[in-house]
């Protein structure tokens, strides 16, 4: 169980109920043959177990954090939206509210209207790339880094993955959303934000120097939690914790998934329970 303590300068959520949810990530569904480490067709049964254990652990809400589906090896649009609609009915299984973060796999071949006309989040995040949403005390921040250095959004495979970046109209909204707000927050996001760690930087969000400092400004981020690099990474900086999930799509079945729980409660503080190949851990807030 991974446990993230909240600084004692944040709000506690009070006499109130933990907040719930459950998460998943890097799921590459496709009918495509396996390669390598990748079984993209197991994903339907990998996500078919995740909403079993989900829709019977009474959940506030279930997110993915991007590469929801993947492609043919001759990429094909209306091919790639059949396998999206697929994975998306097996997503929409969950018997409450579901938020969709996009990863770069999700417009390899379409394009972002795409994909977001083909899901759906709950409420007034719905049709949205980037968004918050709020369960009792606790602010959920959603970010999209999928556009390129020129600020043109990815587009049919119009990109190099290892160049993301959040354009100046997104930080501003982000700045607005952390302004003022005194909730503890929690950050979703595909690629990853610690470039300041010992993870390759073409993980991560090229302007993530940017974007970092503006998290720690109002010191009530509590943790990011990422996708992307299918291995997984953790590091730590000024309180606030970087997951990065460990994806689905990696290993055969029946012994590899990946899929966790996750529970903030009324102190902010959080515990992640993995399932399969997605650790257990206790982290200290205050362990540097």
């Amino acid at each position: 169980m991974l446990v993230l303590a909240a600084s004692p300068s944040f709000v506690s959520c009070g006499g109130q109920r933990p907040v719930r949810f459950g998460v998943v990530t890097d799921l590459h569904y496709s009918r495509r043959e396996p390669y390598g480490t990748r079984y993209f067709p197991q994903t339907m049964d990998k996500l078919k177990e995740a909403m079993e254990v989900f829709n019977s652990s009474n959940l506030d809400f279930v997110i993915e954090m991007g590469d929801l589906k993947d492609q043919d090896n001759v990429p094909q649009r209306e091919q790639t939206i059949t396998y999206l609609d697929e994975i998306e009915n097996v997503f929409q299984s969950f018997r409450g509210p579901v938020y969709h973060v996009l990863g770069n796999h999700d417009m390899d071949s379409i394009s972002k209207d795409d994909f977001l006309q083909h899901t759906s989040n709950q409420g007034d995040a719905d049709k949205k790339a980037y968004y918050s949403f709020a369960f009792d005390n606790i602010k959920f921040i959603v970010l999209d880094a999928n556009y390129n250095l020129d600020g043109t959004p990815y587009d049919k495979g119009n990109f190099d993955w290892t160049k993301a970046y959040i354009p100046e109209d997104q930080i501003g909204w982000l700045r607005k959303e952390l302004k003022g707000n005194n909730k503890p927050v929690i950050i979703f996001i595909h690629q990853l934000l610690d470039r300041f760690s010992d993870i390759s930087k073409s993980l991560c969000v090229s302007n993530a120097d940017e974007i970092v400092p503006l998290l720690e400004e109002n010191g009530n981020v509590l943790a990011v939690f990422q996708g992307h690099h299918h291995a997984g990474h953790y590091s730590f900086r000024n309180n606030i914790h970087y997951w990065t999930m460990k994806g689905m799509i990696e290993g055969n079945l029946p012994d590899n998934n990946s899929f966790a729980i996750v529970e903030i409660d009324t102190q902010n503080n959080i515990h992640i329970d993995g399932f399969y190949n997605c650790e257990d851990k206790d982290l200290n807030r205050f362990t540097v």
